[in-house]
């Protein structure tokens, strides 16, 4: 049996719960986008022009920043575009679009975090053989496997909300997710509740006990090596540790309150609850990287000096 595509449009209530500043919101929107997109195109350009941090970690940086790029692009600009516009409605394909961004995002950045604590585990508990357990080419394709991997996941939990029959119009929030159209069914979500929760719970919790197992390990690892050294590996570890336990606990907090309160949250509640959450994913793991890894933050400076030296001496032309 063919399956017929509708593409009618929905409400985002987030939207209008704004209108009133909403050029104000539209102009943070985009300080932060452009913010955040500089960043970490810096980032990238940065490890990408200096050989000295072709590094297997420094590739996970900018896996991790260019992961953080994709999901600033998918609710950003258009968020403050409709702001700026008046527009409050998007169509069924476009949500569709919008989720599947918005969710791979969040989905590649656990699964990075992952990598890097065991990237991290191997380099401080295998000092020897690490360059042959981890690889810049072995780097390369975990994070070729991890985008695969869950763009094929989310692509599927797409074409599962493709097949319900939806009878509701209005999205409770500013931007789009498969769970807010699997709740404007008309029949039966079991399907998409069990692939989704299976799903999210091995992600979440297969990447917690991994990560978990790592830091310990590493600690542990730490203990008995020189001061010098030791402080090195933590300080690496603590920076890890604060990005990955803020970006757990604002994306778990965002992906679970539809289930607070039995689903009957406000839609300002939702609005800040979404908002506040990915913004500080979104913000936070480029901002605390650039910062604190000091090989990166060095070369970072340097780059910026040159690029302002530059344009100085052309003025002068």
């Amino acid at each position: 049996m063919s399956m017929v595509f509708n593409d009618q449009d929905f409400v985002l209530l987030g939207l209008k719960e704004m209108e009133q500043l909403r050029y104000f919101y539209s102009v943070v929107a985009l300080l932060i986008y452009f913010s955040t997109i500089s960043l970490c195109s810096l980032i990238v350009y940065v490890v990408r022009t200096e050989q000295s941090l072709h590094e297997p970690m420094y590739i996970f940086i900018c896996g991790l920043v260019g992961n953080v790029m994709v999901g600033s692009s998918a609710l950003l600009p258009k968020m403050a575009i409709d702001l700026l516009s008046g527009c409050t409605t998007i169509s069924l394909s476009r949500c569709l679009v919008q989720a599947y961004f918005i969710q791979s995002f969040v989905f590649v950045e656990i699964l990075t975090f992952t990598i890097m604590a065991y990237d991290r585990y191997l380099a401080v508990g295998f000092p020897l053989r690490y360059h042959s357990l981890m690889t810049n080419k072995k780097a390369l394709q975990s994070l070729a496997i991890i985008w695969s991997m869950i763009l094929l996941i989310v692509l599927s939990a797409a074409i599962m909300v493709v097949r319900l029959t939806l009878c509701g119009n209005s999205i409770n929030n500013v931007y789009c997710e498969t769970l807010s159209l699997v709740r404007l069914s008309c029949g039966s979500t079991a399907i998409n509740d069990i692939y989704g929760t299976i799903v999210t719970l091995l992600i979440i919790v297969g990447s917690l006990t991994l990560v978990i197992y790592c830091y310990i390990r590493t600690f542990l690892v730490c203990l008995k090596i020189s001061m010098e050294a030791s402080q090195k590996a933590i300080h690496t570890l603590v920076t890890h540790i604060i990005t990955f336990s803020t970006f757990m606990t604002t994306s778990l907090f965002v992906a679970f309150r539809y289930r607070l309160n039995g689903g009957s949250l406000s839609t300002a509640t939702h609005v800040i609850i979404s908002l506040v959450g990915l913004s500080i994913s979104i913000t936070v793991n480029p901002l605390i990287y650039g910062i604190r890894t000091e090989a990166l933050r060095t070369k970072m400076i340097h780059t910026l000096k040159e690029i302002t030296k530059k344009k100085t001496m052309s003025k002068f032309k």
